[in-house]
């Protein structure tokens, strides 16, 4: 039984080493109900769905197949990529639906959380770690799609690819720093949901998913500039040549993703008693 939290008016930010001390806690205490949120989550979410983990293969595939007909046809000029055009996509589609799943999972968490925030006490950190475990769970099902395209077109591998995990990792942590940045706000507005839904729909245009990274122009500026891409072309890279075209990008986009979470997790422990006394009134 966790014990019992008194809200004071003063800022926990006044005792750093303390509230460090409580975030460490209800972290390690909420590892048991994090794993009963996912494998709920999971189990709801395969079992409601008539085509169940279908739903991981069909928008690499659909898109891969549209971007591929229409390249082929000349309606959009692609360019040169290190794969093969479909195989390309799907793997770039893969990893892009890992970082949204990411991104949309703390603020999902929260919002369905809702009904029980006011009512029950138990650490939330427990809702952002089962997110992160089911969108962890959920690319492991693509990795059967990943492996099947690298055997169905020949790709060949490079030792490399055991590195891939770390920039797969960073690229959820990114996509859940900014998703925990927005949950308390998903809470008390609905419009977050929505918001979410139009900025990764744009968002997508400017991540080098189904075209190579542009050299130069204003659109390339902007691809570049995208925190995004230095972490999904690094895990293609790693897997296939080898050689990380943009590893400061990487290096820089990773270091501030994980300063980034930590202090977003301070905030969001800050917070949440606001959001709670504000949904229960």
């Amino acid at each position: 039984m966790l014990p019992e939290i008194v809200y004071q008016p003063e800022s926990m930010l006044r005792h750093p080493i303390q509230l460090f001390k409580l975030m460490w806690r209800d972290l390690l205490a909420s590892r048991e109900l994090a794993w009963r949120l996912m494998v709920r989550d999971i189990s709801a979410q395969y079992r409601q769905s008539f085509l169940g983990i279908a739903w991981a293969f069909l928008p690499p595939i659909v898109m891969a197949t549209s971007f591929t007909l229409a390249n082929e046809a000349k309606v959009i000029n692609i360019g040169v990529t290190d794969l093969p055009y479909p195989a390309y996509v799907m793997f770039s589609t893969a990893l892009w639906q890992t970082f949204v799943e990411a991104l949309n999972g703390p603020v999902q968490a929260v919002s369905a959380a809702r009904p029980m925030l006011a009512r029950v006490n138990f650490p939330r950190e427990a809702l952002i770690l089962a997110k992160v475990g089911e969108v962890f769970f959920n690319f492991a099902i693509k990795l059967i799609l990943i492996v099947g395209l690298f055997i169905w077109f020949r790709i060949p591998t490079n030792w490399t690819v055991i590195l891939t995990p770390v920039p797969l990792i960073h690229l959820v942590l990114l996509g859940t720093f900014i998703g925990i940045l927005l949950a308390p706000l998903g809470v008390l507005y609905q419009d977050v949901s929505k918001a979410l839904s139009l900025v990764t729909g744009f968002w997508l245009f400017l991540t080098p998913v189904i075209y190579p990274v542009p050299k130069a122009g204003t659109f390339g500026w902007l691809v570049n500039f995208n925190p995004v891409t230095p972490l999904l072309v690094t895990i293609r890279e790693l897997a296939t040549t080898g050689v990380v075209s943009h590893p400061h990008g990487f290096w820089v986009v990773s270091a501030i993703t994980l300063v980034a979470l930590f202090i977003t997790w301070v905030g969001f422990r800050l917070a949440m008693p606001f959001v709670v006394e504000r949904v229960g009134s």
